[in-house]
């Protein structure tokens, strides 16, 4: 009976290590653990699915936690901490269903869904259009925005009662 539950155990141990998934594309992307949020300030390694990233023209790169705090940047970047000049030239965030870094500039958002970010009510970003149809009916999302579209007066809704998850 002893031998049973032992066998048993390890049977579990070893399923369990192999049904375990892999480390995610967005972890690869390693950040120093004490690396900042350029807005809020939040440690993003934390984060590493919402980790969204803004390479500037003078060669800096700035980390957020998520794409609502990018866009904040984005609208006022000398105010949170840009070079006078300096223009972003790369903008990555992670598909959400993929955690796959994706061109910022050329993916799909959706507004208001049930799904949370590190601080509360986020962008959902995704590659392409399709995923983000599929995920708007799946999470009650309210609109699906390509990058151009989204506003200052929009990420600033978002984060009326912003609150750290």
């Amino acid at each position: 009976m002893k031998n049973r539950l032992v066998n048993y155990f390890l049977l579990l141990l070893v399923a369990g290590w192999l049904m375990a998934p892999a480390s995610s594309p967005a972890a690869e992307q390693a950040v120093a653990k004490d690396t900042r949020c350029a807005v809020c300030g939040m440690f993003v390694a934390k984060y590493p699915n919402w980790l969204t990233t803004l390479i500037m023209s003078d060669g800096e790169t700035k980390h957020f936690d998520g794409v609502k705090d990018m866009m904040v940047f984005y609208f006022a970047p000398q105010k949170y901490g840009a070079k006078p000049g300096a223009i972003i030239n790369e903008i990555k965030v992670n598909d959400y269903y993929t955690l796959t870094p994706v061109d910022g500039r050329k993916a799909f958002y959706v507004m208001g869904s049930d799904v949370t970010g590190p601080m509360g009510h986020e962008f959902i970003p995704f590659a392409g259009k399709e995923a983000a149809d599929s995920f708007s009916k799946d999470h009650q999302g309210k609109k699906i925005l390509t990058f151009t579209e989204i506003t200052a007066e929009q990420v600033e809704s978002l984060r009326a009662g912003q609150r750290m998850q």
